[in-house]
């Protein structure tokens, strides 16, 4: 009997030993796993600068964006924005005809242009000759057309093609306080002035009945968008400027129809999209800006197809504040 005792007991010990040897093999298995997946995270950004800067640069942009797309879409004005993303090329086109990749030349230039269809476009709003909608699809042709023909007649394709779709790999440290500046300046202006901007989104015919001036905070909105828009254009360009801004607003919007979660909602999902969209651009080999952007397309088509229930039916929708 102690014989059969000693040798059941010498089962267990060796059955307990190759549990205990295969518990250790899978978890080395994990940790060697875990390390691999650490490692495509965080090397990038551990080993070289220019991807650190980038990625600040991103979220930088996502701060500002997310008030700046989702009062947008509250606003129904999303091909206003696209057109002020164009309107800024001529005068950036100019500003680097003049000083080359001078980044006050290329800021001062995009702001200034516009700046000035923006007035063109509020000006022709009240025409009765053409639509608005028609308007601004002019003003986004000349401005688009007119923008490649100054850069094409002077530069080199690589010039034609960093300030149509930018490089967000080669933001400098000057560029990154450029719009890292802008972004800080845009939110706390959207605090100070949050409810009347929000107001002047929905009912902006109320807002100027009580005596709010809705014109003036129309103004500071456009100007606040053509700032950030420079301030894309920088890393994107001037064709994927707007999609920074409009994509995971638009996104957050399948999700809730309250305005400050939207704007959160809409600025995580910016920030999520600049994080995936430079990680597969490292290792993939692919340019970083439209890799970002298609990584917001992503994020909205998936969010069309998980809200999609709530968000088509006019009856799932919540309530407007």
């Amino acid at each position: 009997m102690g014989g059969n005792l000693g040798f059941a007991f010498g089962r267990q010990s060796c059955a307990s030993k190759a549990s205990a040897k295969s518990a250790r093999e899978r978890a080395h298995r994990i940790g060697r796993v875990s390390g691999q997946i650490l490692g495509v995270l965080i090397d990038p950004f551990a080993s070289f600068g220019f991807m650190r800067i980038a990625l600040v640069a991103c979220f930088a942009l996502a701060l500002a964006n997310g008030p700046m797309g989702t009062l947008l879409l509250m606003r129904r004005e999303s091909l206003d924005g696209n057109v002020l993303s164009h309107a800024v090329m001529p005068g950036a086109a100019l500003g680097f005809l003049y000083a080359g990749y001078s980044l006050a030349a290329l800021t001062i230039g995009g702001l200034l242009t516009g700046l000035a269809v923006a007035a063109l476009a509020a000006l022709s709003a009240g025409s009765r000759w053409q639509r608005q909608d028609s308007n601004l699809i002019a003003f986004y042709l000349i401005c688009l057309s007119f923008g490649v023909l100054i850069v094409a007649a002077r530069s080199s394709q690589a010039d034609l093609v960093h300030v149509l779709f930018g490089t967000v790999l080669a933001v400098d440290v000057k560029a990154l306080l450029l719009m890292a500046s802008i972004s800080s300046a845009t939110m706390l202006v959207v605090a100070a002035l949050y409810r009347p901007l929000v107001v002047e989104s929905f009912d902006p015919a109320f807002l100027r009945a009580v005596g709010g001036g809705g014109g003036a905070f129309r103004a500071i909105f456009v100007t606040l968008v053509v700032l950030n828009l420079v301030a894309s254009f920088q890393a994107f360009g001037t064709l994927l400027a707007i999609g920074p801004m409009l994509l995971p607003a638009a996104a957050a919007r399948c999700w809730t129809n309250k305005v400050f979660p939207m704007i959160v909602l809409a600025t995580v999902l910016g920030m999520a999209a600049a994080l995936v969209g430079l990680l597969i651009s490292y290792n993939a080999n692919l340019p970083s800006g439209p890799v970002i952007v298609m990584s917001a397309g992503v994020i909205y088509g998936m969010s069309l197809l998980a809200a999609g229930r709530t968000w088509l039916k006019p009856e799932g929708l919540r309530k407007k504040p």
